[in-house]
């Protein structure tokens, strides 16, 4: 059984090949904006679905996901300019928030597996210095929340609760124990 992942994101095609999957990538755009009064949970799961069932492919598990930052039950999107990424990233300072990924295997248009991962991130109180900083390199522009943990952001973070991989992108740990279940394992070194 082939994998194919539906997703733009390099960081997921990463953490796929680092824990050792062959897999092709299909990218696939579906509308993901968030629906009115629909919860986080809901909204993450939901897109991954979409993803997932996006690609038609028959002799294959298609892995769908979609990650986002959740502070006090608000969705913090992808920011595309530099003031709303500084907004965010004071909105975060010296607290926690969620990191949700959604996460869907879908076979033949069906969704045959499918979960939504959590992890609490704490930051450590950030200066206006470091948030200019930060933002100058670029890498929070179009990034969940604003941040990238794996990079720069990595030194903003007090504590984490749950799944590193989740905060990246992609709960390795939750969609791995999925793939075997379904057929698939990581390639022999």
């Amino acid at each position: 059984m082939r994998l194919i992942l539906a997703s733009t994101s390099e960081r997921r095609r990463r953490l796929l090949a680092e824990a050792g999957y062959v897999f092709e990538v299909r990218p696939v755009e579906v509308d993901e904006t968030q629906l009115g009064g629909e919860m986080p949970r809901a909204y993450v799961a939901r897109v991954a679905a979409m993803k997932a069932r996006r690609v038609d492919e028959r002799d294959a598990v298609i892995l769908g996901a979609d990650t986002v930052v959740v502070h006090h039950g608000r969705v913090l999107g992808k920011p595309a300019e530099a003031a709303v990424a500084a907004e965010m990233l004071e909105e975060l300072s010296a607290g926690w928030h969620d990191v949700m990924t959604g996460w869907a295997c879908a076979r033949r248009g069906e969704i045959v597996a499918s979960g939504v991962t959590i992890t609490a991130v704490t930051f450590r109180p950030l200066s206006r210095a470091e948030i200019t900083t930060y933002i100058a390199s670029g890498e929070p522009l179009d990034r969940a929340g604003a941040y990238a943990i794996q990079g720069g952001a990595g030194a903003f973070v007090a504590a984490i609760e749950g799944s590193y991989t989740n905060v990246v992108g992609l709960p390795m740990e939750a969609v791995g124990r999925a793939l075997t279940k379904l057929g698939i394992s990581p390639a022999s070194p």
